[in-house]
């Protein structure tokens, strides 16, 4: 289809695969292009700093959730759901049977019937935010109500669970979703309909390492994995409905990047990460009971956590070990939002890219790319170069997940404060890197206070104190914050988010090293083919250990994480 002189409407227009899509349509001299976006302030900051390329093209701002209807598509979630009114509402929206008259009340039906654009490129990331609505922390809610309501509790506030439970289930939003987009594209005469989809794991399997620092496997990301493929085949359906628009999706099976590099405080909810400190003298027995709701031994250091780190957008704000793990080889890897724009428009145009799936499933993902892998180092050597600039080692936010992670990212960093390099672990034994480590956490509270203002606790050579901050990632449930102390269940907790100083984690790591540089020898140094990746080359064992490539190496082969394609 040609772009030229076209309205075009591109919701999610203030993100980055958006904003890049904008800016690859401005090369093809459309008439207008309404940038829709949540709030009002992205959707008008996404034009003004587009407007400087845009030339005589009309930009137009427009705002709200494009899941409910117009009167609720300023307020957020809590908004709505702390409101019997509202969440009544929308729970009948997404319920009740509508014909095509009722689809009118939708603000999305609303905004296409304003713009009236021949060709809507939709960026937003549907699966995401249908799915980390979180059924499960919905229904557990409403689990523990009827269990209290039996027992003869007050029924009131289990009454608002249910509702709320109502509002979260997944595929009756979708469904209800795709019915307003056609009907409202229909009566429109709209002509293109290009979605950017996900794969909801980045193109990784159900052994996939990262979260969103929930449990593993998260229930909610494979969630995300199901809305992403039913809205795959209700698309295709509607591409396969005579009057409809023709309907495209691309679908990134990898990480996106990225949007910003820099130095400052890291945001987690859109608040600063407080620092907080447990001096060691002060560190608590961990016995009988565990209160992780107990922070009366933290002690706060009224100031916020900062780094070096590199924005992704949707995906999330990481430090340069958690970019470095997650786009290293047989880990998400990834691919720039310049890229996809570029398919985007090849769709548009009528070109076979071979990445649509509605025309092709089976070929349709977009993997992670060659400029991406020759921009890595790009992006590595500006993230290295601010570090040591700002002098501090981040080596992990714990806002990528899950919480092992971060845990594996610091352990690594401390043995490589206090041993140096790979060869220099293996000649140092475990009580002597047990040893240095518990020095260097006690004298050092800047390295100290960042581990655990994370939610990072720090179990103590003993076993028994532990240093935390007054978040504490593992153990978590959402129904406790109380848990019983046992012997094998530290073993575990600190297995899956907790830094380890104990003598047998150090022999641990020791092990996981003996392994990497057995496979490394195993390869012929006269073999100079494409064959192996890691070899000894690869690993610098006598250099400065990269955090990052060294828990990647832990995902693929310990956790058994490894990408297939």
């Amino acid at each position: 289809m040609e772009i030229t002189g076209k309205d075009i409407l591109v919701l999610g227009g203030w993100g980055m695969v958006g904003s890049a899509i904008c800016r690859k349509l401005f090369q093809h001299h459309p008439r207008c292009i309404t940038v829709s976006s949540l709030t009002r302030e992205q959707a008008e900051s996404a034009c003004r700093s587009l407007s400087a390329e845009a030339g005589e093209i009309e930009l137009k701002p427009a705002w709200g959730n494009i899941f409910v209807r117009s009167e609720l598509k300023d307020l957020s979630r809590d908004e709505i759901l702390n409101n019997q009114e509202y969440r009544l509402r929308l729970a009948s929206d997404v319920l009740e049977h509508m014909d095509g008259a009722s689809f009118r009340q939708f603000f999305l039906y609303d905004l296409i019937a304003k713009s009236k654009p021949q060709i809507i490129i939709d960026c937003v990331n549907s699966a995401t935010g249908l799915a980390y609505q979180d059924v499960y922390s919905a229904g557990l809610k409403v689990q523990k109500g009827l269990s209290a309501a039996r027992e003869g509790a007050d029924e009131s506030e289990l009454f608002d669970e249910v509702e709320k439970l109502l509002c979260s289930l997944y595929l009756p939003q979708l469904v209800r979703h795709v019915q307003v987009l056609y009907q409202a594209m229909k009566d429109a005469d709209t002509k293109s309909y290009v979605k950017v989809g996900t794969s909801g794991t980045g193109g990784m399997g159900l052994n996939i390492p990262y979260t969103h620092s929930e449990d593993k496997p998260s229930r909610v990301l494979l969630s995300k994995a199901c809305v992403g493929g039913a809205h795959s085949l209700l698309l295709f359906l509607m591409g396969r409905t005579p009057d409809a628009p023709y309907t495209k999706e691309i679908k990134p099976a990898t990480a996106i990047a990225w949007k910003v590099i820099d130095y400052g405080e890291i945001l987690r909810g859109g608040q600063p990460i407080k620092l907080y400190d447990c001096p060691v003298e002060q560190a608590p027995v961990i016995s009988g009971v565990l209160d992780t709701d107990d922070s009366s031994e933290c002690v706060s250091l009224d100031e916020n956590l900062r780094g070096v780190y590199i924005d992704t957008g949707e995906n999330g704000t990481f430090s340069p070990g958690e970019f470095t793990a997650i786009t290293t080889h047989e880990q998400m890897e990834y691919i720039t939002p310049e890229e996809i724009a570029q398919v985007v428009v090849w769709e548009i145009e009528g070109g076979a890219s071979g990445h649509d799936i509605v025309s092709a499933l089976d070929a349709s993902v977009l993997s992670s790319s060659y400029r991406a892998g020759v921009m890595r180092s790009l992006a590595l050597q500006k993230m290295h170069e601010l570090t040591a600039a700002h002098e501090v080692e981040v080596p992990a936010f714990e806002l990528l997940g899950p919480p092992r992670l971060s845990k594996l990212l610091y352990e690594a960093h401390l043995l490589k404060r206090v041993a140096g390099s790979l060869n220099g672990i293996m000649t140092a034994s475990p009580d002597e890197l047990s040893e240095k480590i518990t020095k260097l956490i006690s004298e050092d509270q800047g390295l100290r206070s960042r581990i655990i203002s994370i939610g990072i606790p720090i179990l103590m050579p003993d076993g028994r104190e532990l240093l935390k901050g007054p978040v504490v990632k593992v153990p978590h449930d959402r129904r406790m914050n109380r848990f019983d102390v046992k012997p094998e269940l530290i073993d575990n907790w600190s297995n899956n988010g907790w830094v380890d100083l104990r003598v047998s984690n150090m022999k641990r790591w020791r092990e996981r090293i003996d392994e990497l540089q057995n496979l490394a020898r195993q390869i012929d140094d006269k073999d100079t083919s494409s064959q192996s990746l890691r070899d000894a080359t690869f690993w610098h064992a006598d250099k400065p250990l990269d955090e990052g490539e060294l828990v990647g190496w832990i995902f693929i082969h310990e956790d058994k994480g490894r990408r297939m394609k």
